[in-house]
């Protein structure tokens, strides 16, 4: 199975994003060989507008599934609305889907107003309960990482909270790889034994402490980098389980 992960759209009705969201959907539609599922963790939109997930909703379609999850810059009523046809409701957007016999967890790690993330107790008795029903491989998504990974502008408003997933996860290890977003850079780690992988953002990159313009202030377009090309993840889920994950850049 083959698996494309983006994150951060951002889509504000701008062309610039659109057209970085067009060029990552088109380099997957002339790829040899069609992928088998689309994940994209959040902040889909910029301001929650429900123009904004109508573009996303178009600017998305793919013949495999796509399977989305909400960010800190998304709002659940409108996200339901536009990209789940799901009739409005402020309570947590938590949906599963098995894809030739792999499942899928998208997990709504948002806080209302607020951009740190945080799972509800609901979601996690969700998850519990989803990843119970099978002993197939499994996915489980959200937006917010819940460890640091050394970039401050997102470690601040990672996920909390997080030793409640740890015991979530413990008990089923048919959990392959947890999918993230929020940090605009790709990156991979571990968390509760578990591998990690966190898309690059499609609208921009994010600097590490190292790189040059790191501590630019926000007058000066903060620590992203709007100039570097969207890129996003391609992973591999072997028929022993191991994940492996390919970070592609796409040219525009």
């Amino acid at each position: 199975m083959i698996i494309a992960h983006l994150s951060d759209l951002h889509l504000d009705g701008d062309p610039r994003a659109e057209d970085r969201v067009a060029a990552v959907m088109a380099y997957l539609g002339g790829l040899a060989k069609p992928i088998d599922a689309v994940v994209v963790t959040g902040d889909i939109a910029d301001h929650g507008a429900a123009a904004e997930y109508a573009r996303a909703a178009e600017l998305l379609k793919h013949p495999a599934p796509v399977l989305v999850c909400p960010g800190n810059h998304d709002v659940r009523a409108e996200f339901r609305m536009g990209l789940l046809g799901l009739p409005a409701s402020d309570e947590p957007i938590d949906h599963a889907e098995e894809v030739d016999g792999v499942l899928f967890a998208m997990c709504d790690s948002t806080i209302p107003g607020r951009g740190a993330g945080f799972l509800a107790d609901s979601s996690l008795e969700w998850l519990d309960d989803t990843l119970s029903g099978g002993d197939g491989p499994a996915f489980v998504a959200f937006h917010h990482p819940p460890v640091e990974v050394g970039v401050a502008l997102v470690d601040a408003i990672r996920q909390s909270g997080e030793d409640r997933l740890a015991a979530v996860l413990g008990r089923h290890p048919r959990v392959k790889a947890l999918l993230a977003g929020h940090v605009h850079t790709g990156a991979s780690t571990t968390f509760a034994g578990v591998p990690l992988r966190i898309a690059p953002g499609v609208v921009s990159q994010s600097l590490l402490p190292i790189e040059p313009g790191a501590d630019r202030g926000w007058d000066e377009g903060g620590p992203l980098d709007y100039e570097r090309p969207p890129s996003l993840l391609l992973h591999v889920l072997h028929d022993d389980g191991r994940v492996t994950s390919h970070h592609r850049v796409v040219s525009r």
